[in-house]
């Protein structure tokens, strides 16, 4: 790898490795020399950017669900009607979160088990960002009329509370199914709850 690429670059390069390896081995038989060899780096370069083994899989997770919010964020500037919004979101923060672990032959419960408490703090972390995003949305369809609630916060987290069940936290991939059943399930999920939402004529 060229030492001229910026800090940033090295950093993602690394990532990169990482998600592959967790996939191919998972986390405890990886070691930062496996990183490194992957990433095409030396194993002192690795240490710099990050200061152990479970810093760089804990950055793994932050990396896809910073990338998620992204994706979130624009469906929810987005000009459809709230309730389209929010089913488009729903859809999106299961099916991004599949795809992302596609390559894994573990369930993520089995991969962090090593350090399952600073994942389950990132967790919440994350979660709480997305009920932030999703909040957002059902106010601007209360504004407008379309959406009838007590409290944004609450019906934030009950939606993602709903979906939760479909993440693949305690099943791998391959146990989760076909794609196209786990879209349809976050549809019909979606469905039931925005169906309490709506405003009726």
């Amino acid at each position: 790898m060229p030492t001229a690429l910026p800090r940033a670059e090295v950093r993602d390069v690394i990532l990169d490795a990482a998600e592959r390896l967790l996939g191919r081995f998972g986390y405890r038989k990886t070691t930062m020399d496996d990183l490194a060899g992957e990433a095409g780096i030396g194993k002192g370069t690795t240490y710099l950017h990050f200061p152990s083994k479970e810093a760089v899989f804990l950055a793994t997770v932050d990396r896809i669900a910073d990338r998620l919010h992204e994706r979130l964020r624009a469906i929810a500037a987005g000009d459809l009607p709230a309730a389209a919004r929010l089913r488009a979101m729903l859809r999106e923060r299961v099916l991004f979160r599949f795809d992302s672990v596609q390559s894994y032959a573990q369930s993520l419960d089995e991969l962090v088990g090593a350090f399952r408490a600073s994942f389950l703090e990132r967790r919440a972390r994350h979660f709480k960002d997305e009920a932030e995003i999703f909040a957002g949305v059902l106010n601007e369809g209360r504004r407008s009329g379309e959406l009838a609630f007590k409290n944004a916060d609450r019906s934030a987290r009950a939606m993602l509370l709903a979906t939760n069940a479909l993440l693949p936290y305690n099943l791998s991939p391959r146990e989760l199914g076909e794609r196209a059943v786990l879209s349809d399930q976050v549809a019909a999920i979606a469905e039931l709850l925005l169906q309490g939402l709506v405003q009726r004529a």
